[in-house]
C-alpha cells in the first residue's frame, strides 16, 4: 500500500484546480478562467486499491508581491512543498514564461521527486512542438518524469496517476477511504459562492471580493446559509448588486442549486454585501477572513 502527498503547483490558470477535480472524480476546487481563483490549499484525497493519494492544490506562484493578498498566496503555495512526496509541476504551453522559471526555482529545492505535466494538450495548434519541447525541458531539471495531459479533456490522466503512485511511499492510508478532501462544508459554501461570482462580475471585481459565512445551520433536510460578500469600494458593492439586485439574485440561485447537489439538502440563502476598505492589502484584515496559511 502507499500513501502520501501531492502537491500541484504552477504559475496562475494552468489549470491545476481542474486537474485535481478530475483526478479526484469530484468537484474540490472552484474553477474559473479567472486567474488567481484558488486561494487557499485544498486537499482532495483518492484511495484506490494500490494507495492513497492526498493532492494539494495551491494557489498560482506569481511574482507581483505589490499587495498584502499576493504575498499570502505565494506564501501559501510554496509553503506546500515543504511537507510533501511528490510535485506535480503544470505548464500550460510548450514556451518558457518567467514565471515558470520563478516556479522551478522554487520546486528545485524541495528535495522531493517532481514530474512535469504539461496540460491542455488538446489545444495545441500545432503537436510537432511538443517533443521537441520535452526533450529540452529534461535538461532544465531531472524530472522523474514528464506527462502531457488534457485535465478537461481526461487524456493520460490514467498515466500520471500510475506515476504518482510509483512515487510514494510505503505507508497506510492517513484518511478514512471515503473522504475525499479535508475541508468542512462550510468552506465550500464560501467558494462556491466565489465562483459564481468570478464567473458573473466584470474583469477588475472579482480580485477585490471576498466571501464570509456568518451561518451555516443543518435542519433536518434544509440547510440555513448566510454570507456577506466583502467588497473593498462602494462602486464595487453596487456592480455585485446589480440594477435592482439582478446580479445579486443571479449569482445567489446559481450558488444555491450547487449547494444544494453538495449538501444533498434543501438550502436556504441569503447573501449581503457589504464594503470593507483595503481588505485584499491589509494582513490583518486577511487573517481575519480567513486567509492563513
Amino acid at each position: 500500500m502507499k500513501a502520501g502527498f501531492v502537491a500541484l503547483v504552477g504559475r496562475p490558470n494552468v489549470g491545476k484546480s481542474t486537474l485535481l477535480n478530475h483526478l479526484v472524480g469530484q468537484k474540490i476546487s472552484i474553477t474559473s478562467r479567472r486567474p488567481q481563483t484558488t486561494r487557499h490549499r485544498i486537499c482532495g484525497v483518492k484511495t484506490t486499491a494500490e494507495g492513497q493519494i492526498i493532492f494539494v492544490d495551491t494557489p498560482g506562484i506569481h511574482a507581483s508581491q505589490k499587495r498584502a493578498m499576493n504575498r499570502y498566496l505565494n506564501r501559501a503555495a510554496i509553503s506546500a512543498l515543504l511537507d510533501v512526496d511528490v510535485i506535480i509541476w503544470l505548464i500550460d504551453r510548450p514556451t518558457w514564461l518567467s514565471e515558470d522559471e520563478l516556479v522551478l526555482d522554487r520546486i528545485k529545492s524541495a528535495g522531493v521527486p517532481v514530474i512535469l505535466v504539461i496540460n491542455k494538450v488538446d489545444r495545441f495548434e500545432d503537436k510537432g512542438v511538443l517533443l521537441p519541447f520535452l526533450e529540452g525541458a529534461a535538461t532544465r531539471h531531472s524530472f522523474a518524469d514528464l506527462v502531457p495531459v488534457s485535465a478537461l479533456k481526461g487524456t493520460n490522466l490514467d498515466v500520471l496517476e500510475r506515476k504518482i503512485i510509483e512515487l510514494l511511499p510505503e505507508g497506510e492510508p492517513i484518511y478514512p477511504e471515503d473522504q475525499i478532501t479535508d475541508r468542512p462544508e462550510r468552506f465550500f459554501a464560501a467558494e462556491v459562492i466565489r465562483e459564481k461570482l468570478l464567473r458573473s462580475l466584470a474583469q477588475e471585481v472579482p480580485h477585490a471580493l471576498t466571501v464570509e459565512i456568518e451561518q451555516f445551520k443543518p435542519e433536518g433536510g434544509l440547510t440555513r446559509i448566510s454570507a456577506v460578500i466583502w467588497a473593498e469600494r462602494e462602486g464595487q458593492k453596487a456592480i455585485i448588486i446589480g440594477r435592482n439586485g439582478e446580479v445579486l439574485k443571479k449569482v445567489g440561485e446559481r450558488a444555491r442549486r450547487e449547494l444544494e447537489r453538495l449538501l444533498d439538502s434543501k438550502v436556504y440563502l441569503e447573501l449581503w454585501v457589504k464594503v470593507k476598505k483595503g481588505w485584499s492589502d491589509d494582513e490583518r484584515a486577511l487573517h481575519s477572513l480567513g486567509y492563513t496559511e
